[in-house]
């Protein structure tokens, strides 16, 4: 039983939130109760198996393990192939991890619950098959598959207040405003992907990352007649670069996000922050540093400026804001740039002879997929604290909220602190050690824009103290003294793992960043 259980257990983990889905059907719609523990404990399972995932995979060994192949469209010479590394078994880990807690957090859903639970299992599944798939077209159809139960998620479910100008005049919900603008420019970027994806298997004959991977970045033959070899790597190159930087989001492809998290259900910013965004920066280290050395190399001042412009006007951008959730939103912007630097770093000294080097561009890797995971846990609970507030007081405004609820709530003040300040970048806290990897990374290699970027380090303290001072200091606030302002137990169980974890990862980052070494040594050549 166990022999059969590791062989097939990342088709176990990719396809228990489907099974889950199903037993899910089996409740009847009026029994939401039931609806919601099944949704949890389903949710669970996956959770469960990713942790013995991480308990068996081997940190010192370089390559995809726990491989699963087997024909699936022979016609087109694309294979179901499922493997993990040490960048993406982190992300598995954190995509099961948030995805109870989310469902946990929609307890407070009543319209539709056994739909949104289903659309939540769904969303899980596509998540994590982006992060497993070995072939292109297979990754591809887990990149679609997440896009649809998220726009559902915002549209049906998102904010109940609001309006936004939609065409020539016509007025719609915010929430369908930004479901809309959410799905257009994701699926802009899905075009460019399969457009880059189809150019590989043509040249490949085979949608396999492992044998693309052989091909592809040393190919000098002629790709199309008439057009040379290097337009071709050039035009796919690109189009996967779009694609992803829309999915961080990289300035300026970033304006979808503070709409789609204002509007979203607090569960739905949770995964959107958490875990979606980070299939862009994934699919820069999974398929755009392996298969475009030269080209990354020669784009990666570019990157670096788009990512110094992410974190400086990202931060500003937040400090600017009056609306918490929308503070919250663009501290991911300023975040993610961060995680783009390294990315910039690591695809400027990938294959250099210079060990010097080569080890600021593994730290800048490693600190990237650091920043990944840390990230997704310290916006997870941002987003889940303003949903907390939210929930009591309908308003988000900071200047209605005016401040003093501290005394109201003083453990849900003392939980925000530390959220706070884990996505500050507090020494002790697991944000310092990500993005001080990152820094030190990317100091040797990009200088000028490495101190620029500071800027945004140093606004993300002023909107961050912003926040916090107009959420809780001041007198006793009278207004909501009416309102049971104190977190309850369930909203307890559903933040202490993030910070658990926060607390964790500052103190001992050893027990992650040993699995992410090896591989991102490889990467860096």
């Amino acid at each position: 039983m166990n022999e059969f259980i590791m062989q097939r257990l990342l088709t176990l983990i990719l396809f228990a939130p489907v099974v889950g889905m199903v037993a899910v059907m089996l409740v009847p719609s009026e029994r939401k109760q039931a609806v919601r523990w099944v949704s949890l404990v389903a949710s669970l399972v996956p959770f469960g198996l990713s942790v013995l995932l991480w308990v068996n995979f081997d940190n010192g060994a370089t390559g995809f393990q726990f491989e699963e192949r087997a024909e699936w469209y022979t016609v087109i010479r694309s294979s179901y192939h499922l493997g993990v590394d040490g960048i993406s078994v982190p992300m598995i880990l954190l995509t099961t991890l948030l995805t109870p807690l989310g469902i946990l957090t929609s307890f407070g859903i009543q319209d539709r619950v056994k739909a949104y639970m289903l659309l939540f299992l769904m969303l899980e599944t596509g998540m994590l098959g982006v992060f497993m798939a070995l072939d292109l077209i297979l990754f591809f159809l887990f990149w679609e598959i997440g896009l649809v139960p998220m726009y559902f998620l915002i549209s049906v479910w998102g904010s109940p207040k609001g309006e936004r100008e939609f065409g020539s005049g016509k007025r719609v919900s915010a929430r369908y405003y930004a479901s809309y603008k959410f799905f257009v420019y994701t699926l802009g970027g899905s075009l460019g992907l399969l457009l880059a994806i189809q150019i590989l298997g043509l040249v490949g004959g085979s949608f396999d990352l492992i044998v693309l991977l052989d091909k592809w970045p040393n190919f000098s033959g002629e790709l199309f007649a008439n057009i040379p070899t290097s337009a071709v790597r050039s035009a796919a190159f690109w189009a996967f670069v779009l694609a992803f930087a829309i999915k961080v989001p990289l300035w300026p492809f970033h304006t979808w996000l503070p709409d789609a998290h204002t509007e979203a259900p607090t569960a739905g910013s949770m995964i959107l922050a958490g875990v979606l965004l980070k299939l862009g920066a994934y699919g820069f280290l999974r398929l755009v540093l392996p298969l475009f050395p030269q080209e990354a190399h020669d784009a990666a001042p570019v990157l670096a400026f788009l990512a110094m412009a992410a974190i400086v006007l990202g931060a500003l951008s937040a400090y600017g804001q009056s609306d918490f959730k929308r503070l919250v939103a663009y501290s991911s912007v300023n975040h993610m740039g961060f995680v783009v630097l390294g990315i910039a770093a690591a695809a400027w000294v990938a294959g250099s002879s210079d060990a010097g080097m080569r080890l600021s561009g593994t730290l800048a890797t490693t600190g990237v997929v650091l920043q990944m995971f840390n990230h997704g846990l310290s916006a997870a609970a941002m987003f889940f604290l303003v949903g907390v507030v939210y929930d009591r007081v309908h308003t988000r405004d900071l200047d209605e909220l005016g401040g003093g609820i501290w005394q109201l709530a003083p453990a849900y003040g003392g939980i925000l602190i530390f959220s706070s300040m884990a996505s500050l970048g507090l020494p002790g806290l697991n944000g310092f050690v990500s993005e001080f990897a990152i820094v030190r990374g990317a100091w040797p290699i990009f200088s000028a824009v490495t101190a620029v970027s500071m800027v945004g380090l140093f606004f993300t303290g002023a909107y961050i103290l912003k926040g916090i001072r107009q959420v809780l200091h001041g007198p006793r606030n009278e207004k909501w003294s009416h309102h049971e302002m104190e977190v309850t137990t369930r909203e307890k169980v559903i933040v202490a793992p993030l910070m658990l974890l926060m607390l964790i990862i500052g103190l001992w980052p050893w027990w992650i960043t040993s699995v992410i070494n090896e591989t991102a040594k490889s990467l860096i050549g």
